[in-house]
């Protein structure tokens, strides 16, 4: 789907998995309670207020099942709803209203829940340039969905997998011998478009980081004191990233260090879902 920014075939392969799991060989009560050729009218309706993500996926969904279905969105992913908004209004088959009524709210449901979660950090921060991160810590096979949802709520994505951006940990540091030589030996290994983010802990590590050339410092478990020192010593000559307990409490503080980048795994890793129910309109 080009407007929602998301891989067409990696898409597709989620929701084939998703209709594997939960439909398998059919709907057994309503293939055999539903007439083949009944109609009916839904429609989708906030019981919580939040950021909606996820309708063009959820379009997709019901699509699938009967290609012929009428979707008439009321609000567009991005938007801020309230309790009680009708968010999509939908006809055609009934049997495929009721079929894909479960997944398509799974779906939408944990989206929101990241779109509106991210909002909130986002908002927290928008008298700075900081840029709210998300992480790894995604649901496996889901990665895709709820990047595209941190994206839909102000956030942006950080690195997608292991493979698109060099993070030098700890247990890295400690086989390559030090923070220098496992940067010069990365740096031989790659191409030169990928940049090389470098874990840090305390101010030492900062200026080893810094003069073994890191493109990204990550801060690390820092109390803003030690950040605000840090910023200072890399002066722009490399990106930083606060990390590690960032509740929301503690999040303007963080911004004011001056850092780039806050990375949040609450983001992600424990979502509250945004509660939307579907009514059948017979």
């Amino acid at each position: 789907m080009e407007e929602t920014g998301l891989n067409i075939q990696e898409l597709e392969y989620i929701i084939e998995h998703a209709f594997r799991e939960d439909i398998g060989d059919g709907d057994i009560t309503t293939n055999n309670l539903v007439p083949e050729n009944s109609a009916a009218k839904a429609s989708m309706t906030a019981k919580a207020d939040g950021v909606i993500a996820g309708l063009p996926i959820a379009e997709k969904v019901f699509k699938k099942l009967d290609p012929n279905l009428i979707w008439k969105p009321l609000v567009k992913d991005g938007d801020t709803i309230k309790k009680g908004d009708v968010i999509v209004e939908m006809e055609g088959s009934f049997r495929a209203l009721l079929t894909g009524e479960r997944l398509a709210l799974n779906l939408m449901q944990r989206m929101s829940g990241i779109a509106s979660e991210t909002a909130k950090y986002v908002a927290e921060v928008k008298h700075t340039n900081v840029q709210i991160l998300d992480t790894r810590k995604t649901v496996p096979g889901l990665r895709a969905l709820d990047k595209y949802s941190v994206k839909t709520g102000g956030g942006t994505n950080h690195r997608i997998g292991l493979y698109d951006l060099v993070m030098i940990k700890d247990n890295h540091i400690k086989v390559a011998g030090g923070i220098a030589p496992a940067v010069e030996q990365i740096r031989k290994s790659i191409p030169n478009h990928i940049k090389v983010e470098v874990e840090t802990t305390n101010i030492e590590e900062v200026k080893e980081a810094l003069n073994a050339g890191a493109d990204i410092i990550m801060l690390d478990n820092m109390s803003n004191e030690d950040m605000t020192e840090a910023v200072q010593i890399i002066a722009g000559k490399a990106k930083t990233e606060a990390s590690g307990n960032m509740s929301l409490e503690r999040l303007k503080g963080v911004a004011e260090t001056g850092v780039d980048f806050i990375s949040i795994g609450a983001l992600t890793h424990s979502v509250t879902a945004l509660d939307i129910s579907q009514n059948i309109i017979l």
